[in-house]
């Protein structure tokens, strides 16, 4: 596996051939009535529609262009993962670098491509001047479990921008 920086002329359509985003979800972190973090059943399945993947890969263009950084993971010449960090600092303090992607195909879940994706994101966080990355992430149980395996835990600070957007989102932290 090779994991290596792209720039905005490389995120094009053809990347994301073969790139299977589909998950199968059951089990959901949300709130309880108390506030505290419950797992509880909502299965749905999600993936992207095509205007989602246009969207998506017309971000994440914008992104590295724009100063951000986006990291792919390659197995025989394939893209497996990928992941991508804002290059704006956010937060009350400036003290976020925004995690804004991180996706592994199906097929290659499991593999530690992931948590290698993470942790180039966490090194070009902390390359880039902050104090912790920001991820507003999935809900699904399995996703919570590898974020906070990795170390993250609930936002000292929430961006009411990514509640907005992705209100079922656990909004997250990872000290750099």
């Amino acid at each position: 596996m090779e994991i290596r920086r792209l720039n905005a002329g490389e995120i094009a359509p053809a990347l994301f051939a073969g790139f299977d985003r589909r998950q199968e979800v059951n089990l959901c972190w949300r709130r309880g009535p108390d506030g505290s973090w419950e797992v509880r059943p909502d299965p749905f399945t999600d993936d992207w529609t095509a205007k989602e993947l246009a969207d998506l890969i017309a971000d994440l263009a914008k992104t590295a262009a724009c100063g951000g950084a986006v990291f792919a993971a390659f197995t025989e010449g394939r893209m497996a993962g990928f992941c991508s960090l804002s290059g704006k600092p956010s937060g009350s303090r400036g003290q976020y670098r925004d995690l804004t992607n991180l996706h592994v195909s199906r097929e290659s879940r499991g593999q530690g491509i992931g948590r290698q994706l993470f942790a180039q994101a966490a090194a070009e966080g902390r390359r880039m001047g902050g104090e912790r990355l920001y991820l507003s992430a999935h809900s699904a149980d399995e996703t919570q479990r590898f974020y906070r395996n990795l170390g993250c835990r609930d936002a000292e600070e929430i961006i009411p921008a990514h509640v907005k957007a992705e209100p079922f989102d656990c909004q997250l932290e990872f000290l750099l």
